[in-house]
């Protein structure tokens, strides 16, 4: 059962779990679960997303229920009217604030703009050796993406070298190596915390915010973050 965590004529949405596709994929030929199919069972009614979350990312996915809608909400995120909050945890002690300005290349190679403002909420450093280090440090960070490129706030993270921790792709292979073989994490720590739009139908302003899940927690826990 998905958590639903808004609701009304036009629009819902979920707290996604980490690891859960948004729909179908041909890369993912693993899955048989996925959180549109999911989610409509579970209401009884056609639903479409409005953007998308990294199979591993968990937290706020929204859902229209008209096409109306969706293309409407398509066209807030295309043109960066959303304000999208994330959490992650990052490896080592990432700048108290900063913008980061790093163009992003398209699958095509095109390089897009792409802007991620975030700031450190929490430092930690716990005996953890991994490494050649016999301690680990690490940051909890809130980020703001301004841009929407697929796995932006992966790529940007890893480009300051602070990446996030569990992004296999772009992440450090050592940090995820040691999470997935000693603490048994197979996630990725990143959730989307929050979004705040203009309902495309009452014109209202709507903020919608997710709870972090359980993996999420526990990390926290073991580096002593506390929200």
């Amino acid at each position: 059962m998905l958590e639903i965590i808004y609701k009304d004529e036009h629009l819902i949405a979920i707290n996604k779990p980490h690891g859960l596709l948004v729909h179908r994929s041909k890369i993912a030929n693993d899955a048989n679960e996925f959180a549109l199919q999911m989610l409509r069972d579970q209401v009884g009614r056609h639903v479409n997303p409005t953007h998308r979350l990294d199979r591993k990312t968990g937290g706020v996915l929204l859902f229209a229920f008209d096409k109306e809608t969706e293309i409407a909400m398509q066209k807030q995120f295309q043109e960066s009217l959303v304000v999208k909050s994330y959490l992650a945890i990052v490896r080592g002690y990432a700048p108290l604030a900063m913008e980061i300005d790093y163009p992003l290349a398209k699958e095509n190679g095109t390089l897009q703009d792409a802007k991620t403002n975030f700031v450190t909420l929490q430092q930690s450093e716990i005996p953890l050796a991994i490494g050649k280090h016999p301690t680990s440090r690490y940051s909890l960070v809130k980020a703001n993406p301004k841009t929407g490129r697929m796995h932006q706030l992966r790529k940007h993270f890893a480009h300051i070298f602070h990446p996030i921790i569990g992004d296999r792709p772009h992440g450090c292979n050592k940090q995820n190596r040691y999470f997935k073989e000693h603490l048994q994490m197979n996630t990725m720590l990143l959730h989307a915390l929050d979004l705040s739009f203009t309902h495309p139908v009452s014109q209202q302003p709507v903020k919608i915010e997710a709870t972090i899940q359980s993996e999420f927690k526990r990390m926290m826990e073991l580096m002593g973050f506390i929200l």
